[in-house]
This record gives C-alpha cells, sequence and structure tokens, in this order.
C-alpha cells in the first residue's frame, strides 16, 4: 500500500517533468520508512518490536532523510530541472503521507521520537482494508499502462485538459482519502454508543479505544480499561445506540508480570502495546497478549463457546540465554467462517458473532472461561 501511496504522490508531484519515471521513483521513496527491517537481522525479539515503525517513523528522520537525500536527487534530475527544495519537499510530501496512514491504524508510528517515545495511533483503519488501499494499487497499476502524453495547448484562456494518468492519480488519491475521511466519521458515531452503553451502565473506566474490526468499518470494537480487568465489546454502526453491548471481561493479570518485572523485554512490551495489555503466568516466566487488536475467534472448539486468541501475544521466558522474548502465533481457525460471521455480525446478527467467551492460546494453560456483562 505504501508503494502505491508514494507512486500516486510521486506522479501528482513531478509526473509532468519525469514522467512514468515519477511511479517508480514515488513508490521507493514511499517505502524508505518500511527500510527499518535491513537492522533486523541484528536484533533480537524485543529490539525488533520496538525498532519497528519507531525512529524510521519519526518526523525528526524524515526531516533530515529530505534534507540530506534533496542534493543527491537533484543531481539525478539536473536535465529535468529539479531544485534540491524541491527534491526535498517531494521526499517531506511522500513520507509524511507514510506516516499519515500508519498512524490511522492501530499499530501508529513512533512521530514524535525522541521526544515523546509514545506511538501516535488514531485506530481509524484496519490494518488490512482494500476499500482504501484497492483504489490507489488500480490507479497506479492504471497509470504504469498508460503511455506517454504530451501536454495539449489550451485555447485561449481555458486550463489544459489532464492528462489520463493525472485523472488516474486524481481518482485514486481522492477516493482513498474520501474513505479514510469517511473512516474517521464513523469512528466518531460507533464511539459515541459504546459511550452510550457505558453511562447507562454507570460503568466508571480510566479509559476507553475504539478501533474497526478486519477488512471494514462497519462492525467497531472497544476496550475499556478498568484498572484490573479490561472490557471487550462489539457494535455496528447501524445499531441505535439503546442496542446493549455484549462486554467479554477479561482479568488483566497485573501480578503475573512481577516474576519477569525486572526484563527489558518486558518493559518493552508494556510501552509497546501501551499498556492494553493481558497477562498470564507460565512456568518458565510470563505470557503477555496485545489486546489493542481484534482477536481471533474460532467458534466451534467446544459447543456454545467462542475461542478468543489474541493476534499478538509473547513468552517472556525468565531463564532463557540469548532472546527471552518468543512470539506466540495463534490458531487464527478457518478465514471463510471468520469472515461469513463478520459479514452477518454486521447486519445485526449477534447470534452469529457472540458465545460464551474462553481465553484460549495462552501458552501452557488450558482455555479460562470469561464473564460477560450483558
Amino acid at each position: 500500500m505504501q508503494a502505491a501511496l508514494g507512486a500516486a504522490i510521486g506522479e501528482l508531484m513531478m509526473g509532468k517533468r519525469l514522467g512514468k519515471r515519477a511511479l517508480a521513483w514515488g513508490a521507493l521513496l514511499g517505502i524508505l520508512p518500511e527500510l527499518d527491517v535491513l537492522v533486523f537481522p541484528f536484533l533480537d525479539t524485543a529490539g525488533k518490536l520496538a525498532w519497528h515503525q519507531g525512529v524510521s517513523h519519526s518526523l525528526l528522520l524524515m526531516g533530515a532523510a529530505a534534507f540530506g537525500l534533496a542534493h543527491g536527487l537533484a543531481r539525478i534530475w539536473k536535465k529535468e530541472r529539479i531544485t534540491r527544495a524541491q527534491a526535498g519537499g517531494w521526499i517531506a510530501a511522500t513520507w509524511s503521507a507514510h506516516l499519515l496512514a500508519e498512524c490511522l491504524t492501530v499499530e501508529g508510528a513512533a512521530v514524535l521520537w525522541p521526544f515523546v517515545g509514545k506511538r501516535v495511533a488514531f485506530n481509524c483503519l484496519p490494518e488490512s482494508d482494500f476499500l482504501f488501499t484497492g483504489p490507489l494499487v488500480v490507479a497506479v497499476f492504471w497509470m504504469a499502462l498508460q503511455q506517454e502524453e504530451k501536454q495539449k495547448k489550451p485555447r485561449g484562456k481555458k486550463a489544459a485538459p489532464l492528462a489520463k494518468r493525472r485523472k488516474s492519480c486524481s481518482w485514486g488519491l481522492g477516493l482513498s482519502a474520501a474513505y479514510a475521511l469517511l473512516a474517521v466519521g464513523i469512528k466518531f458515531a460507533a464511539a459515541a454508543g459504546f459511550e452510550a452503553d457505558l453511562a447507562r451502565r454507570g460503568v466508571k473506566y480510566e479509559r476507553r479505544m475504539e478501533s474497526p474490526t478486519p477488512y471494514n468499518i462497519l462492525l467497531w470494537r472497544s476496550v475499556v480499561d478498568r484498572d484490573d480487568e479490561l472490557w471487550v465489546g462489539y457494535r455496528t454502526i447501524f445499531e441505535l445506540h439503546q442496542t446493549p453491548v455484549r462486554w467479554t471481561i477479561y482479568p488483566k493479570g497485573k501480578d503475573t508480570l512481577a516474576a519477569v518485572a525486572g526484563l527489558r523485554e518486558t518493559a518493552t512490551l508494556t510501552k509497546l502495546t501501551d499498556d492494553w495489555w493481558l497477562a498470564r503466568p507460565n512456568l518458565q516466566g510470563a505470557w503477555l497478549g496485545d489486546l489493542r487488536f481484534p482477536e481471533t475467534r474460532v467458534w466451534g472448539s467446544k459447543k456454545g463457546m467462542v475461542d478468543s486468541r489474541l493476534a499478538f501475544s509473547w513468552l517472556i521466558q525468565k531463564t532463557a540465554k540469548g532472546n527471552p522474548l518468543r512470539p506466540i502465533s495463534p490458531d487464527v481457525g478457518s478465514s471463510g467462517d471468520l469472515l461469513q460471521r463478520l459479514v452477518a455480525r454486521i447486519f445485526g446478527n449477534r447470534e452469529a458473532w457472540e458465545a460464551n467467551p474462553r481465553l484460549a492460546g495462552v501458552h501452557g494453560s488450558f482455555p479460562e472461561f470469561l464473564p460477560v456483562e450483558e
């Protein structure tokens, strides 16, 4: 997605001067912040987690890159009369678009590093959403197939018509931007529904976050921090505020981390997850899961039950040598079943989505039955 976004911005800013080369250069500039993976072979698991979308996604590094690379790019494009300022502006614009797209997701980006370590995340778009990335990808593919066009001279005072590539670029960027703005508006509507439900129950809490479920912005998920426990609920934007939310209650397990409190890996995970974590004891140390992301739901393991498996979790091995942090891959079940139930829940079939919940996938433990608040 970032390559397509960079290519579209390249066409918009430099298409007239560089032609189709603007697409290739734009795609390259669009993925520059992701090149932090080049240092991954030299890092352990905790280091990779801290580095990914960290330093390379900061505004400080963006400014340094725009200043440092602009001179070299201006020399490459000397014949096209692209100045150093124009090259630097292109880098900054592409990098900024990359950071903004990342900040719209749950994972976010450390744009204020090193002044603020917390990542900026607006939780408006799912990690994968074709309705956001699709217009960009289609537009870039179509632009790549178009032949180079000569700009037509305007007649009289009328502006020259946009070239086909420029029209495709405008449509792609426009549709993706409109979808992102729609997601922001829908989030406020979804958040108001969750807030109304909690207020009706008289529930007190410290903080709350809402995010869309995978592949769509119609079904939303709320996580409520109540100190010793986290509540998770779902609601679709088609439901009235009076419609009650079914909350699943996850005991946080704060005491569990006492056994591994002094490890760098523990500090990295609690900071990375912004304290939206669950912890459970393990003979090797502790299991910790990230509840910011929608959990994988698996039906049918036991009649009338739905197993919640966290998408991202780790085993912190207190006595392990070398790399004490071990990522756990969840059992995702049938993707087809998940999509069918997701669509059914969006259009009001709550029974297709809800069941008696269990926390499963905790390394070294049996599934844990979870209480609910109807």
